[in-house]
């Protein structure tokens, strides 16, 4: 037998379908509506553009005196001997573009959207609760228990961890999202402690793997009457008290 009868057969590369110009500005008018009616998406201002028969999504990132940055998020296929269907890909790391879903315009805009793991951006929820209380950026009082625990004041129901950021704590979805590498290794986000002004929060993020657990630290705490995010050095992270020493002496350099 020789070692081309036991190598694996390659997976044919996916067929780019053309569309026609009309074609094309119909799935981008698709794709821009959905982007703007989701309440996490438009507020990490991530658009769509359509590219060499392809639709890419990418997040544009504001730089000061400079031009914006942007972040590639995904990229839609339309596929060949298929009157509608598109794939959904995300690149990884080594470069290569990477299969997470099929569907129509509607159902690509709606998987990203909908991203609980991290993915995209990892707040799915929170997208789904703002969309049940009319999509708007609209905050609803929310009331802190002990251990860290949050419910929603008309009904005392329990407010997950992302609604509760956004409604208590009164912080932006892009700063929700900003420890992007920790959602990314789809780490689950836990507060860990509370400041008792409320304008510190400290948040691990973890995920089980084979060899044990992995974690990450974040500390939201609001600068200069913003919030804002930084990632701690592991060591560092023990407490709030010990997370914003260790930033102040790095000028506030996150890890």
């Amino acid at each position: 037998m020789s070692w081309k009868d036991r190598w694996p057969e390659r997976t044919p590369r996916m067929k780019v379908r053309p569309l026609s110009d009309q074609g094309r500005e119909q799935t981008l008018d698709v794709f821009k509506a959905d982007l703007v009616a989701s309440p996490v998406l438009s507020s990490l201002d991530i658009r769509a553009r359509s590219l060499r028969g392809r639709f890419y999504f990418e997040r544009v990132w504001p730089v000061p005196g400079n031009k914006p940055e942007v972040e590639a998020v995904g990229r839609a296929t339309p596929l060949e001997n298929s009157a509608g269907d598109l794939v959904l890909e995300v690149k990884k790391r080594q470069g290569n573009w990477h299969e997470i879903t099929r569907g129509t315009a509607a159902q690509i805009i709606d998987c990203i959207a909908s991203d609980t793991k991290g993915t995209f951006h990892g707040l799915g929820a929170l997208d789904k609760s703002l969309r049940e209380m009319g999509g708007l950026l609209k905050r609803v009082e929310v009331k802190m228990l002990d251990g860290c625990r949050f419910v929603y004041a008309s009904t005392d129901a329990n407010c997950p961890f992302h609604e509760a950021l956004f409604h208590f704590f009164g912080m932006p979805i892009d700063i929700i999202a900003e420890p992007r590498v920790w959602y990314a290794y789809h780490r689950r986000p836990q507060m860990l402690e509370v400041s008792r002004d409320y304008t510190q929060v400290l948040v691990t993020f973890t995920a089980d793997g084979l060899y044990g657990s992995f974690s990450g630290v974040c500390l939201y705490t609001v600068v200069d009457n913003r919030w804002k995010a930084f990632t701690i050095k592991p060591n560092q992270s023990g407490d709030i008290a010990t997370a914003r020493a260790w930033l102040e002496k790095r000028g506030w350099q996150a890890w």
